[in-house]
């Protein structure tokens, strides 16, 4: 999960994922967004991938990238229960707890 969060600590990559919420799309379609150089473009697609939020394909000469979302669903799940929301509430042990 770190993974995750560190790709999305940074705000160019979470850019390209809401990029990517409208479909898939080519590194260069990508990288044409965006003001940085097409190394620093790659870097932080290596970044998304590493953490598992995107997957590639091979079209030709080009490489197209698609959201992983349910990889980002099941990230952001984990820490919104990690603080316990979402989650059952403690049961009380014994009497006296349960009539407070």
């Amino acid at each position: 999960m770190s993974q995750v969060f560190r790709a999305l600590s940074d705000p160019t990559r979470r850019r390209v994922l809401q990029l990517l919420r409208r479909g898939p799309m080519s590194a260069g379609e990508l990288s044409d967004q965006f003001n940085v150089s097409k190394p620093t473009m790659s870097a932080h697609f290596t970044v998304l991938k590493d953490a598992d939020l995107v997957h590639t394909e091979k079209a030709g000469k080009s490489v197209i990238y698609h959201l992983k979302l349910s990889v980002l669903e099941e990230a952001l799940l984990g820490f919104v229960h990690s603080f316990g929301v979402g989650a059952e509430a403690p049961k009380p042990r014994n009497k006296k707890e349960s009539a407070r």
